[in-house]
């Protein structure tokens, strides 16, 4: 499908759209201060490093003056101009959810310090500090256009647990029945490495497939994925295709860069969504994208378009373990549409329980499905490559004839669970 055509009947016709907000965004790249004055950047940075170093960060020598003034990372005109579209959006019928970054940010900036990268304690506690200084200017900017904010404090556990995960969507979808506009951001004060997201971009896109949006519109400051000259892709049939031009930055507050956006984007066009790269300091972004302008890059969606359930199957709940099967299952896997049996396996690895997601991988190790596993690693370890006639007499008790049923199963899109439209 042309990317003009999929802009005017995908984007043109969206009722539900996730759009996130990234650090280097929100953060004011001209150092302006809360109160409208003008603050340098380079001159606080200087001041910064000629102050004492503790270890974990350092201290501003003006840190007191700048919080009585109220400097802030925040670009609060930017927010502004934000809200007033998306008040435009909802008059429009158009539900927005919003993902935000910022927090850490906010923080260092309330207490005078530079952020530095590897201390996950710090981060905890920025974000701690910084979290309720970035929500009172939601709720400011927001509330100039009549629009009241929630917000969703969220780990990457609580999309990996199927009752949690529902919850969220639960609550999410009452908030718009309110009115509010639902603000996600994950919790930095209690996520761990082992449980993070990565970056928001991420959880951008979990939110997308949570709540069945319309589409994810990844708001960034360049105007979308560019080539190598610096040009813009108008449109991306796969992330092989887009991580070509990948430059692996990130701001100094960030922590995702282009690489997180494909990644995310991919995520939510593997489902059936359209996705959206856009630059959020381009005038209107967002009602001009839905009203089909050729703005960002557009990443072109699947054309099976997964069921709730299915989602959390194979784009959002992690594998616990990896199962790995000969060619004859790969095909009767991805080309007949069956259940997974144990004859087919050759080979299992990780911690899996008996109803935890497994990955499925192919003799070259590339993944071809994701599935609710039958068995626990123990279990599998005893049948692998047995037929199921004989599950009974080595597990000791009846069981079931398929390690994963295809109700359960999710083929990749890498795989051919899926072709772009």
């Amino acid at each position: 499908m042309p990317s003009s055509e999929l802009r005017s009947t995908v984007l043109g016709r969206a009722r539900s759209l996730v759009v996130k907000l990234g650090t280097q965004l929100l953060t004011r790249p001209d150092g302006a201060c809360g109160d409208g004055s003008r603050r340098s950047r380079r001159a606080s940075v200087k001041a910064a490093r000629t102050a004492d170093a503790t270890g974990r960060g350092h201290r501003r020598t003006d840190a007191a003056h700048d919080v009585a003034e109220g400097w802030n990372p925040i670009d609060r005109e930017l927010l502004r101009g934000i809200a007033g579209q998306i008040r435009r959006l909802r008059d429009r019928g158009i539900e927005v959810t919003m993902v935000s970054s910022g927090a850490i940010g906010s923080g260092c900036a309330l207490l005078g310090m530079e952020r530095e990268r590897g201390d996950l304690a710090q981060q905890q506690a920025l974000a701690a500090v910084g979290q309720p200084r970035l929500m009172g200017y939601m709720h400011e900017t927001f509330g100039e256009q009549g629009l009241k904010v929630a917000q969703l404090l969220l780990t990457r556990g609580d999309f990996d647990d199927r009752t949690r995960f529902l919850n969220i969507r639960n609550c999410i979808l009452k908030l718009h029945q309110l009115g509010c506009v639902p603000i996600a951001n994950e919790n930095d004060t209690v996520s761990i490495d082992e449980l993070r997201f990565g970056d928001n971009d991420m959880l951008a896109a979990l939110v997308t497939n949570l709540l069945r949006a319309d589409a994810l519109i990844l708001l960034t400051v360049v105007d979308g994925i560019l080539d190598r000259e610096g040009n813009r892709l108008d449109l991306v049939r796969s992330a092989d295709e887009a991580l070509k031009f990948d430059r692996r930055e990130t701001s100094l507050l960030g922590t995702g860069g282009i690489r997180s956006k494909i990644m995310a984007a991919t995520l939510a066009s593997n489902a059936g969504e359209v996705a959206v790269v856009a630059n959020g300091r381009e005038p209107d972004i967002l009602t001009r994208l839905i009203e089909g302008e050729s703005l960002g890059t557009i990443f072109v969606p699947s054309q099976r378009k997964l069921d709730s359930r299915r989602r959390w199957i194979g784009l959002t709940r992690r594998p616990t373990g990896r199962i790995t099967v000969d060619q004859g299952a790969v095909a009767a896997l991805v080309q007949r549409g069956k259940s997974l049996l144990a004859s087919g396996i050759v080979k299992v690895e990780g911690n899996l329980l008996k109803g935890d997601v497994a990955a499925v991988l192919g003799p070259d190790g590339a993944e071809v499905a994701r599935g609710l596993c039958n068995y626990s690693m123990e279990e599998l370890a005893l049948i692998a490559g047995k037929k199921s006639s004989q599950f009974e007499k080595l597990l000791g008790r009846p069981a079931y004839a398929e390690v994963i049923h295809r109700d359960n199963l999710v083929v990749s899109q890498a795989a051919g669970g899926g072709k772009p439209i």
